[in-house]
C-alpha cells in the first residue's frame, strides 16, 4: 500500500514549474507563475529555492486560512468547499 502526502506532492509539483533568473548582481530570483505573489531572492540559486519553497508554504497555508482559491495542480485540489463558511479552525 503506498501512502499518498498530498500536501507534499502539491508543493513538488508547483516547485517543478518554479522559474528562476540570475539577475544582474549575481543573485536569483525565483517565481512561481501560477501562484501570484510566490517571489524569492537568493545569493545561491539554491538558497533562492529553498526560500521559495519556503515562501510557497507559507502562501498555501494562508490561503487555505483565508479561503483563497489555490490554483488546481496534477489533478490535486485543495479547496475546500464548505458552503459560504470559511475555514476558521485552521
Amino acid at each position: 500500500m503506498r501512502v499518498r502526502f498530498v500536501l507534499t506532492e502539491y508543493v513538488e509539483h508547483l516547485m517543478a514549474e518554479a522559474v528562476y533568473d540570475k539577475l544582474e548582481d549575481g543573485t536569483y530570483s525565483g517565481r512561481i507563475p501560477d501562484c501570484v505573489g510566490v517571489v524569492a531572492f537568493g545569493k545561491t540559486l539554491k538558497e533562492c529555492e529553498e526560500e521559495l519553497r519556503s515562501t510557497l508554504e507559507d502562501w498555501i497555508w494562508l490561503g487555505l486560512r483565508m479561503g483563497h482559491v489555490l490554483p488546481v495542480v496534477a489533478g490535486i485540489d485543495l479547496n475546500i468547499r464548505l458552503g459560504d463558511e470559511r475555514m476558521e479552525s485552521l
